[in-house]
């Protein structure tokens, strides 16, 4: 027999967690890991948005939200420690971040306003993915005030929103469409 989509297990508000136990859906752990779900389908949109734009770097990045939004979703990270130590995110990811906003911003005209999101379709869905960066930042933000959250998670996702800000900014230069200042 196939294997079904639907399991049933969370008709009642409660949702399984990576390595076993039980939450309301509205846990902040579920807050979190779905927040950095919704993210990565963000980005999807963008790398799908034409013309591509970093699209190497955007795909690692969704990876690295798949290996987040799985340490977020297990509470036991020693029942289930050789599928964490898989998703393992290293620091350098940070570091890759960096060097792209640098190498975007040497590239773009200087910052002197605010930034209005739109433009392209691609700098659009760029600016979308920066919001709901921003969020997934906060929801983890307000889990690792409750729980153990590992520290790079934030930092990783700060520094997210930075190069998604400067990508838009990028795909619409690029397009010739210049920011829409506020």
């Amino acid at each position: 027999m196939p294997l079904r989509i639907y399991t049933r297990t969370g008709d009642e508000g409660e949702t399984g967690l990576f390595g076993g136990g039980r939450v309301a859906k509205d846990h902040a752990r579920v807050a979190a890991y779905g927040d950095v779900d919704e993210l990565n389908s963000a980005i999807g949109v963008a790398r799908a948005a034409a013309p591509p734009l970093l699209d190497d770097l955007l795909e690692r990045i969704q990876r690295d939200l798949f290996s987040i939004g799985g340490q977020l979703a297990t509470p036991d990270p020693a029942r289930v420690r050789a599928a964490i130590e898989k998703a393992a995110l290293s620091p350098e990811r940070v570091g890759e971040m960096e060097r792209t906003i640098d190498e975007a911003d040497a590239e773009l005209p200087p910052l002197r306003a605010f930034v209005l999101p739109g433009g392209t379709p691609k700098a659009a869905a760029l600016h979308l993915a920066r919001t709901i960066c921003r969020r997934a930042e906060r929801s983890v933000v307000h889990l690792a005030a409750q729980e153990e959250v590992h520290g790079l998670f934030v930092v990783y996702l700060n520094r997210l929103s930075d190069l998604l800000f400067t990508a838009a900014r990028l795909a619409n230069h690029r397009a010739g469409a210049g920011d829409v200042t506020w």
